[in-house]
């Protein structure tokens, strides 16, 4: 006896269609998986037994051999449980063969049949419309996930006794059919950067990250806003158009770490703790190759608090994503590729102790230990963050003063404008903003004036400028004008861009003249 049904398996963040082969044959009663299941797609033969006799449904008590086809891809997660179960079915002759190709099932199952919910289903459901399957069958509880998809039946279940009604009956499981939602990110916007007093440079430093998609680095003592000004950095980044909002969510999903079905519509803002792994920030793992910090942050924020604090291995790992908008994560098991066009935002102290350069507070830091400590970010790595600034600690006036900075819907308003010139520039290469250029694209279309042109080329050999940095500071430059309007880069955009690339050595930029 044989039974056939569609299910679904994600590899990075791209969803394939799979068949799930089921053959009852003579022996005595076991479950055989074959086809490269990983470890957790095995724990299914634990689970879809109970599942089965629970919904009231027979178990056939003899050797039952499931094959996932194709066998070069390797299978993992829980969402196998359903189509195995329906192909046993199907082989048992206990449900028709009508819409069984017409459909792919996925779902984790409960001993008792319930089905729950299940990571990655929106990347599922792309999968089945890409296919042309007239639809999916998922947990109730991914059904507004799956709606997403335009155009796709989605038949959402409670438990397996309603998969196997509405495929015998056609009629669908009676229930709440929740509307297609848009929810928002982790910072809900409930902080705005009006709360944050004085720091002039540093939140036009902000305003420039926000609309060119510039990475930045703060450096300041304890207490002089870093923190602040950093959270803050999503609230005034534009909106998210839906196919971004569809690739954030599709990563969430993934994760499992939606807040709420639906569709993410804010950008994210991903925060990890010091002691992140390696495998943490950028991705992996040993079995289950899930999307790192760099990846839950795209279309979004990563902020790195006391930066100089985290494992170099992991701050190092950062170079593929932060040049290239992606990573590719390889292991024994497989090699898998997720997007992380991220803004990064990284704050440290300039010593060990925090006051190196503080004008009111000793540092009693030696030399060699304030060399050692900035030496923890390499040069390849500063050379990748286009805007790096000190933050100065606040003065009396500023602590004291009544005055509100400039609101976060004023701020976004221009980056938004900036970003859609941006937009409009780059529409014909992929583009959507200046920080996300290639370099020899970036000296195209900067449209320097000549004396930015001999502006830059100075600080070449005074500021020693890399291949990289000269491209980085020239994209800086370019936003800048676009924030100001200007149809050509000017002298005085490349000085503005070239003052944001002296934290870490403030006589760089003396030098330059």
């Amino acid at each position: 006896m044989y039974g056939r049904v569609l299910g679904v398996t994600v590899m990075g963040v791209v969803g394939h269609v799979l068949t799930v082969e089921a053959h009852i044959g003579r022996g005595l009663p076991s479950l055989t998986m074959t086809g490269l299941p990983g470890a957790s797609v095995q724990d299914a033969r634990d689970r879809i037994r109970p599942a089965v006799e629970s919904s009231g449904l027979e178990w056939p008590l003899r050797r039952v051999v499931v094959n996932l086809s194709p066998g070069n891809l390797r299978k993992e997660g829980p969402g196998f449980d359903l189509p195995i179960a329906m192909g046993v079915l199907a082989a048992s002759k206990q449900v028709p063969a009508g819409n069984l190709g017409r459909y792919a099932f996925v779902g984790e199952l409960t001993l008792d049949g319930s089905l729950t919910a299940t990571p990655g289903i929106l990347s599922m459901a792309i999968a089945a419309s890409r296919r042309g399957l007239a639809g999916v069958v998922v947990p109730a509880a991914n059904a507004s996930e799956a709606r997403l998809v335009d155009d796709l039946d989605v038949v959402a279940t409670s438990s397996l006794r309603e998969v196997v009604a509405f495929l015998r009956s056609g009629n669908r499981p009676v229930g709440p059919t929740p509307p297609v939602t848009t929810h928002g990110g982790d910072d809900g916007r409930s902080i705005d950067l009006r709360e944050v007093r004085g720091q002039a440079r540093a939140r036009r430093a902000l305003e420039v990250a926000a609309a060119g998609g510039h990475n930045l680095l703060l450096m300041g003592s304890p207490g002089a806003g870093k923190t602040m000004l950093a959270r803050r950095l999503a609230t005034i980044l534009p909106d998210l158009t839906r196919a971004e909002a569809l690739e954030v969510t599709q990563l969430h999903s993934i994760a499992g770490v939606l807040s709420s079905p639906g569709l993410v519509g804010e950008r994210p803002f991903r925060s990890p703790h010091q002691s992140v792994s390696l495998a943490g920030l950028v991705g992996g793992g040993s079995s289950l190759l899930r999307p790192g910090e760099v990846s839950l942050a795209h279309h979004g924020v990563l902020f790195l608090d006391e930066v100089t604090e985290f494992r170099r291995d992991a701050v190092e790992g950062l170079r593929q994503a932060l040049e290239d908008g992606r990573v590719v994560v390889t292991r024994a098991v497989g090699s898998v590729e997720y997007p992380a066009r991220f803004t990064l935002v990284a704050a440290a102290n300039p010593c060990p102790c925090g006051y190196a350069g503080d004008a009111r507070r000793h540092c009693p830091c030696p030399p060699n230990r304030k060399q050692l400590y900035r030496q923890k970010l390499s040069g390849p790595l500063l050379d990748r963050i286009d805007l790096r600034l000190d933050v100065p600690r606040l003065s009396k006036g500023e602590l004291l003063g009544e005055s509100p900075g400039e609101s976060s819907p004023a701020v976004r308003e221009r980056v938004q404008i900036a970003r859609e010139r941006q937009r409009a520039r780059y529409a014909s290469i992929g583009v959507s903003c200046n920080g996300q250029l290639p370099g020899p694209l970036a000296r195209r279309q900067a449209r320097l004036s000549a004396s930015a042109e001999a502006l830059l080329a100075k600080a070449v050999e005074s500021l020693a400028l890399t291949g990289r940095g000269f491209d980085r500071a020239l994209k800086v430059a370019r936003t800048i004008a676009d924030l100001a309007g200007a149809e050509q880069t000017g002298a005085d955009h490349v000085a503005e861009a070239l003052s944001y690339r002296s934290a870490f050595d403030a006589g760089d930029l003396a030098r330059a003249g």
